[in-house]
């Protein structure tokens, strides 16, 4: 392993410790959020109560991905990378108290601690391709660095998702085997390994953009990159609105899942998602033009329409909902995608993490939206609604994408 590490290029080893670093933040972050879902609704907590255990997750992250930006151009990427990871040593500890100060303001802010590592780390981690990764060109036209760009991005992506499926079924293992304070300590005793490594390993300034940008320049200025955003921002408010909190407390409502059931069927789905997303070029083509990402969510809309109607009219639910989340799932994969390669594709090399931290602003700001709807809708309306509120999403994210230019 070290003799293969040694015959590579400084370049592509910081790129692959940063890739390390991500996935074993991504592990915990999923087993978290599976963890805290499950626990509090063991707890008699409600859908909306758990729901609102995450909105400070979500907030911060929207915060985290507009100031993290600029942090990354003027700090660069490693250190970004390490303060997230630190910060998530110390969300996962805040959580291992007794039981009786867990109440929901408390974990609100332990959450919004992860909410900002987590959004600093995948920050650091999807800025880092733009400079790491050999394109073989410098020129943003180039067919074929475009080619090695939207590659690398999507296996980054989808190896990321597909370790979260596995923190998702990791975390219902670990609660059920552990019980919830003893989960959160070995997920916290991993992480602190793998930061002690962190700091060690990253030595370059990665992202240090050239001239220092100022505060005020945090907001993109390019009408294609904020379109994008604005796209992204409706297509995670669709997936979130019925997958954060309604659909597992669904399963073990209505289906009686038990722990394992729930954490083992939402993590099989994340991991094939993150399959998907990792051989997206070979549905979408290998240079795709930004109005693709219209197409590729009309495809997606039809699907939770689907399902709404099979629910209300108690058409096989079970085989509807686990078939359709199949069918939603490799679709949102590959626009999630496609979606993530614009972004890199798009954005200015100099203080690359400016433009994709504004990028995941809109995403954490659609995560959020569709987070507290989650609760909210699913409490009062049900499954059902939440479906009808993400293709409406959807459709929103298809028609914003179709004003994309070829041109940034």
């Amino acid at each position: 392993m070290i003799k293969a590490l040694a015959g590579i290029s400084p370049q592509i080893k910081q790129y692959l410790i940063i890739t390390g670093n991500y996935w074993a933040f991504t592990l915990t972050d999923g087993a978290l959020r599976m963890l805290v879902v499950l626990y509090f609704h063991q707890l008699g907590y409600s859908p909306i109560n758990i729901a609102m255990l995450f909105v400070f997750y979500e907030v911060f992250g929207v915060i985290t991905n507009l100031i993290g930006g600029w942090l990354g151009a003027r700090l660069g990427l490693n250190k970004t990378m390490n303060i997230g990871l630190a910060m998530q040593i110390i969300a996962l500890m805040m959580l291992t108290v007794p039981a009786d100060m867990l109440t929901v303001v408390y974990v609100m802010i332990a959450q919004a601690l992860s909410g900002i590592a987590k959004d600093l780390n995948k920050m650091s981690a999807k800025s880092a391709i733009k400079l790491l990764v050999p394109t073989g060109s410098d020129d943003a036209n180039d067919d074929n660095g475009n080619n090695k760009l939207y590659h690398w991005v999507a296996v980054l992506t989808g190896s990321k998702n597909a370790l979260k499926g596995v923190g998702f079924f990791l975390g219902g293992v670990l609660l059920t085997t552990f019980g919830f304070r003893d989960a959160i300590m070995l997920m916290a005793a991993m992480l602190l390994l793998v930061w002690m490594w962190s700091l060690f390993s990253l030595k370059a300034e990665l992202g240090k953009a050239k001239n220092k940008p100022k505060f005020t320049e945090i907001f993109s200025k390019s009408s294609s990159i904020n379109l994008l955003s604005a796209a992204r921002l409706f297509l995670f408010g669709a997936r979130d609105v019925w997958f954060v909190v309604a659909l597992p407390v669904f399963l073990a409502t209505t289906f009686h899942w038990d722990h394992w059931w729930v954490g083992g069927f939402m993590a099989s789905w994340v991991i094939g998602y993150g399959m998907v997303q990792s051989i997206a070029p070979r549905f979408t083509g290998k240079n795709p033009s930004p109005r693709s990402a219209a197409l590729w969510a009309g495809y997606l809309a039809v699907v939770p329409v689907l399902i709404a109607i099979a629910l209300h009219y108690q058409f096989y639910v079970q085989f509807s909902i686990i078939v359709g989340l199949l069918i939603f799932g490799g679709l949102f994969a590959i626009n999630s995608s496609l979606h993530s390669y614009l972004i890199v594709s798009l954005a200015d090399s100099d203080g690359v993490s400016m433009d994709v931290g504004f990028y995941y602003m809109a995403n954490a700001m659609g995560r959020l939206i569709g987070t507290v709807l989650s609760g909210w809708v699913f409490q009062i309306y049900g499954l059902e609604m939440c479906l009808w509120i993400s293709a409406l999403f959807i459709a929103i994210s298809a028609v914003i994408a179709l004003k994309l230019k070829g041109s940034s």
